[in-house]
């Protein structure tokens, strides 16, 4: 027969373990938006020329900025882990609160494993940029086929990281994680950045239709701040609770 104390103990190690994880689960969901952050400002900082600049702009920026290229080729292998750490983690949250909304975490978990397939090629491939431009004194085809190459993968990330972004606040939403205005965030901003993938063509011929999905990935940003805040600060609540509950008592 199970005793008084053994009860308490189950329930605060049950109660003791959720909150843990839904914080390194939040962390995860902010150093993210961190690093995502951090990547974009150093790409505007160094006035990286956009996919539709003439290609001689290109070889002159690649040839003189090779060392923001590999810090920002080096944030996106760290962003990877992040996506991947996030995604799996949600969908194991969602999973201990009954599976609601357990497929649209499903649906993320797949979209966020091809996004970040995705953003690999894409930074391999500026990586083959700054390689094709050493050397050069006026651009060569391999440089400009790299170059569109490169473009063409970011262009096609645009529809993958809109489903991620859809699936992953259905998923949190349904689940209680998350509050209901960040279900309409994701519904308009991964809308923008699916929107706009399906013009990864014209994106990777320089076309301006790229700024369709910007909206789009500033709203990720927005939602990976806002969840991740909501579930590192999800423990202090759920104690508060607790404390009033017995207060009450």
């Amino acid at each position: 027969m199970t005793t008084r104390s053994e009860q308490v103990a189950a329930a605060t190690a049950t109660t003791g373990t959720a909150p843990s994880r839904e914080r390194v689960v939040g962390a995860t969901a902010i150093a993210l938006a961190a690093s995502l952050v951090i990547q974009n400002a150093v790409v505007i900082a160094t006035d990286s020329p956009a996919f539709g600049d003439p290609i001689t702009e290109v070889l002159a920026f690649h040839a003189e900025n090779r060392v923001a290229v590999a810090v920002s080729v080096g944030l996106e292998a760290l962003n990877l882990p992040l996506l991947l750490g996030l995604v799996t983690g949600l969908h194991g949250l969602v999973e201990r609160r009954g599976g609601a909304g357990a497929d649209w975490s499903r649906l993320a978990v797949a979209a966020g494993a091809t996004l970040s397939a995705v953003f690999a090629l894409y930074a391999v491939l500026w990586n083959g940029v700054v390689l094709s431009a050493a050397g050069l004194t006026e651009p060569s085809p391999t440089l400009e086929l790299v170059w569109q190459l490169h473009a063409g993968a970011f262009a096609l990330a645009l529809p993958a990281l809109g489903t991620t972004f859809v699936g992953a606040a259905l998923a949190t939403h349904a689940s209680g994680l998350t509050p209901p205005w960040q279900r309409l965030l994701a519904l308009a901003g991964g809308g923008l950045l699916l929107a706009a993938g399906t013009a990864n063509l014209a994106i990777a011929d320089g076309s301006a239709l790229l700024f369709v999905g910007m909206p789009g990935f500033a709203a990720w940003l927005v939602w990976l701040l806002a969840t991740g805040v909501r579930l590192v600060r999800s423990p202090a609540a759920a104690r508060a609770r607790r404390g009033s509950a017995t207060t009450a008592t």
